[in-house]
């Protein structure tokens, strides 16, 4: 009889299995670690951000977002100058926003010049930038005489010039501080109405007062463009029909030099609109026509009579608006607002004009028609008092309550909530700098954007850093708290993201877009809004994305079509947390060379 094969297997030690599993289990693990790794940590391609000098790069084809042509390198969708021309010109109505339609959008890449050069960086950005980045020699010209800007060789140079303080805006700023303190800290926010290019406001920095600088897109061609290319922050803005996209009781000090706004016409309504802005004992200073008339009639070339009687009307606005006229020395007289309206209503009873106005949101400010009525201040007890109470100077004001959260009036916004918004900002700011090391490099980035800025716990963290940020309230938000960012010594503007922003191209080096997709879902499209990030985000430029997993794969789909580097990374609660991070560059890329050499010969035909 043939034997029967042994059925029995070989016995395995116990410890052998033990070992197998074990070993298993670690590789598993080290796994998984390394694949935790490489997401945290965006790739060194990712990460170099180099500084693109002599090379000139052209756009690639793209079959989703073309290039646009070389006559839209500083297109402005919602102050286009051709289709102004189809609004009013009355009051400059048509230089106001007035925005394509849905039909009109572009759906292309707006180009930098072909040449395009990263700005200097700050601070040496306030008295240089390169001619190529801004190729327009007018002012040059037109300005020669008051020092606005030079054209020296490859560069234009900004000696601090203006048209009232052809010496420099620093000696100028100097002769205010004369007469009112711009030292102490209380005094930290500023507006320049008609800002020329910024000089202004780029040496009130130095004196840590941050200016909100605004003028037209008009005949002074690209002088906004120029104030941000010098790292100043500036918006394209006019004193028209529409309220200025701020809050009330928002600044400080608010200046006019030779801005050429009609401050005494229809019925003073643009110094109505001032005193909106300006807080309780904020102060209005006024250089320039007519303004020291005797001395300077004949080179403005108007009459004594003419301007002698500007002046006394616009003394009667600022009068029928409770205003002191502190000092009137030189060239420079200065108003200050009423720290509270006890007195101005005991008027009222027998001036009437401006009446104080009905029931209504004073810081209502988006496309919001201007109102010939004083807006209340809050209810004061005695005429010491200041409205709404005392705001801490700075740097303390940084971080002490706000006002209108420690009243109530910001529905929701609690001390408790505003104390962890803070804390919670510095922890991700801290975080940010381990994922990109671009942001440990003073000088790397210097203009920047939050797109959704809440309390502006984000800007607050950057504070000591050599940066400004445009702190942007939504005007979909459920509550408006863009009045508590200008309490702590922020700026910041009104913006419908499913419009163009009221700037130019290549404008911020940094964006921070937190949960701006989850906001506008089903509002407009999201192509829509990135198209507008890449107009105004400079070539090199970076943005962070915070939004949960599935949104930010959408936005990454259409980032990879627009040419950005890009990469997903877990946010600073780690890997469990459904809300994600999306690091992204834009590509540095221009129009091509011959398109400028083409344009060139259009021109000189």
């Amino acid at each position: 009889m043939a034997s029967r094969q042994s059925s029995k297997q070989p016995i395995i030690s116990p410890w052998r299995k033990i070992y197998t599993i074990s070993l298993f289990l670690f590789l598993c693990f080290f796994s998984y670690l390394l694949g935790l790794r490489q997401q945290q940590q965006p790739s060194a391609a990712f990460l170099r951000c180099t500084t693109v000098q002599n090379i000139t790069i052209t756009a690639k084809p793209n079959d989703y977002f073309p290039a646009c042509g070389l006559e839209y390198s500083e297109y402005t969708p919602c102050e286009d100058t051709k289709r102004s021309l189809k609004f009013s010109r009355d009051r400059l109505i048509y230089r106001e926003r007035h925005c394509p339609e849905k039909e009109e959008v572009l759906k292309c890449r707006i180009p930098a010049p072909p040449g395009y050069r990263n700005p200097f960086p700050w601070p040496v950005s306030r008295d240089l930038a390169w001619y190529v980045n801004v190729p327009h020699k007018d002012l040059t010209v037109e300005k020669a005489v008051q020092n606005w800007i030079r054209y020296e060789g490859d560069t234009f140079r900004f000696p601090g010039g203006g048209t009232m303080f052809p010496d420099g805006a620093d000696a100028y700023i100097d002769n205010i501080g004369k007469l009112i303190n711009l030292k102490d800290g209380s005094i930290r926010t500023a507006i320049d109405t008609g800002c020329g290019v910024g000089s202004w406001g780029a040496y009130l920095l130095s004196r840590d007062i941050v200016t909100m600088s605004f003028a037209p897109r008009d005949t002074h061609e690209a002088q906004v463009q120029f104030a941000l290319e010098r790292g100043v922050p500036a918006l394209i803005g006019i004193l028209a029909s529409k309220r200025l996209p701020y809050p009330s009781n928002a600044f400080d000090m608010a200046h006019c030099s030779r801005c050429l706004i009609p401050w005494p016409q229809y019925d003073g309504i643009f110094l109505i609109e001032v005193d909106r802005v300006l807080r309780p004992g904020g102060y209005w200073i006024l250089s320039g026509p007519p303004i020291n008339w005797k001395k300077h009639w004949k080179g403005w070339e108007r009459t004594k009579e003419d301007l002698n009687s500007e002046q006394l009307a616009i003394e009667r606005v600022a009068k029928s608006l409770c205003w002191t006229k502190l000092v009137e020395d030189g060239d420079i007289a200065i108003w200050q607002k009423p720290i509270n309206h006890l007195n101005c209503k005991l008027n009222r009873k027998i001036t009437k004009n401006p009446p104080f106005c009905n029931a209504q949101d004073p810081d209502k400010a988006w496309y919001t028609d201007m109102q010939a009525c004083l807006t209340h201040l809050p209810e004061v007890s005695n005429s010491k008092e200041i409205a709404g109470g005392k705001l801490a100077r700075w740097p303390e004001r940084l971080n002490a309550i706000p006002q209108r959260i420690s009243r109530g009036t910001v529905k929701g916004v609690t001390e408790e909530t505003f104390i962890h918004d803070s804390e919670l900002w510095k922890k991700r700011w801290s975080y940010y700098r381990t994922i990109n090391n671009q942001l440990n490099r003073p000088g790397r980035y210097r203009n920047f954007l939050d797109m959704n800025a809440f309390l502006g716990g984000f800007a607050a963290a950057l504070v000591d850093d050599p940066v400004w940020v445009m702190n942007v309230v939504p005007v979909d938000v459920k509550v408006n708290t863009l009045g508590v960012i200008y309490d702590r010594g922020l700026i910041g503007t009104y913006q419908d993201w499913c419009e163009a922003m009221s700037t130019y191209p290549r404008t911020y080096d940094f964006i921070h877009a937190d949960s701006v997709f989850s906001l506008y879902e089903n509002r407009c499209e999201m192509e829509d809004i990135l198209l507008e990030m890449d107009r105004i985000l400079r070539p090199e430029g970076s943005v962070i994305f915070r939004e949960n997993i599935d949104v930010l794969a959408k936005i990454k789909t259409i980032t990879d079509k627009l040419n950005w580097s890009s990469q997903i990374v877990h946010d600073e609660d780690g890997p469990y947390h459904m809300e994600k991070l999306l690091f992204a560059v834009k590509n540095y890329w221009t129009a091509p060379p011959e398109l400028s050499d083409q344009q060139q010969g259009s021109k000189a035909t």
